[in-house]
């Protein structure tokens, strides 16, 4: 029997090791498991929104490169909490806090 224990997933394009390794490092701080996982979707947003959508905990990052966002099922699709556009190691390390926080239904700022 498998079972899979509740994660955030991480769907990702071509990202660049710094940013995820931040966004990972943020979720860790907060104690949440996350998934990483490669796709072939070029549009940051569908990213974000897909991964929330297919995460058993309803949160959800997307990496398409540089660039950052961060969404929760139930929001209209292409809809994100947080978008880090090419940011500072510190705003993506809260992006990723802030996607753990969400699952974990404490405030949160971006």
């Amino acid at each position: 029997m498998v079972i899979n224990k509740p994660t955030v997933f991480i769907y990702t394009c071509q990202p660049d090791r710094m940013v995820l390794k931040e966004i990972c490092a943020g979720m860790e701080e907060e104690g949440i498991f996350f998934e990483v996982f490669e796709k072939n979707e070029t549009e940051l947003s569908l990213l974000a929104s897909q991964a929330a959508e297919d995460s058993m905990l309803g949160s959800g990052i997307g990496v398409l490169g540089m660039d950052a966002a961060f969404s929760m099922k139930g929001l209209p699709p292409r809809r994100c909490v947080g978008i880090c556009g090419n940011g500072s190691r510190r705003a993506l390390r809260r992006l990723g806090q802030a996607a753990a926080r969400a699952v974990k239904r404490q405030p949160f700022d971006l």
